[in-house]
């Protein structure tokens, strides 16, 4: 008699992975904390490089650096609520929809799930032996996976998205603020582009890890982008500076 066997090896233990809805929930909230992060990075860096870039005062640069990390978080989070909101009410209104047409022509319906399954490579014989075993467990959960590819216990989260998006921000915000604040006057501006590029490579790895691409032309995308973005803001905080002081 066979017993089922846990990953660690222990008899009779089922240690359940996530599938999807699950899994695609959580790939949507690292996605929205890669890119949080990044907008973090990169924003915050702008404002303290720029500011730095017009004055040494130690005061408002942290000041703006808070400001803009505030705001920042602020705006990612309601950014990502509103966005995946409206894909979630979308999601309804197509679960809807499709209880509505189970309701109103069932046969038609039936149809349409068989030639779905003979699309897939099913004879017809077997696409509809399937359709109709799957209809009389679950006619919606049927429907819905194999023509919306939804699942309607795990529809998208605007809270977590949007609780991604503010906490990966801000931490990313934090390390070109800390790193403008810790370092001398003279080594300020070196240290915290150092920091920013490293931080935005290790941000584009992940994302291309998560996305699956190829990281190496990730990295050197947002390292080359960071890099020319906080050049422009130094310039400009110098540039300003000197003009209105």
């Amino acid at each position: 008699m066979s017993e089922t066997v846990s990953s660690s090896g222990t008899p009779g233990e089922v240690h359940p992975e996530p599938h999807g809805g699950e899994l695609s929930q959580r790939l949507n909230a690292l996605r929205a904390g890669v890119l949080g992060a990044n907008d973090g990075i990169v924003s915050t860096a702008g404002i303290v490089v720029g500011v730095a870039g017009a004055t040494v005062e130690r005061a408002p640069i942290v000041t703006a650096g808070i400001a803009g990390l505030v705001a920042g978080a602020v705006s990612m989070a309601l950014g990502e609520y509103v966005s995946v909101s409206s894909q979630r009410d979308s999601e309804r209104a197509q679960l809807a929809k499709e209880k509505r047409e189970l309701r109103e022509t069932p046969d038609e319906e039936l149809e349409e799930l068989t030639e779905l399954y003979e699309e897939k490579g099913l004879s017809r014989a077997t696409a509809r032996q399937v359709a109709v075993e799957l209809t009389e467990h679950d006619a919606l959960s049927a429907h819905v996976d194999a023509e919306l590819h939804l699942d309607p216990d795990e529809l998208t989260s605007p809270w977590r998205a949007a609780g991604a998006s503010a906490v990966a921000f801000t931490l990313g915000a934090l390390l070109p603020l800390i790193a403008v604040v810790v370092t001398p006057v003279t080594w300020r501006v070196p240290v915290t582009v150092a920091v920013v590029l490293l931080a935005l490579g290790l941000a584009g790895w992940a994302g291309a890890r998560l996305g699956g691409a190829t990281p190496r032309r990730a990295v050197l995308r947002v390292m080359i982008g960071g890099a020319l973005g906080l050049a422009a803001t130094y310039g400009i905080g110098y540039l300003v500076g000197g003009a209105v002081g």
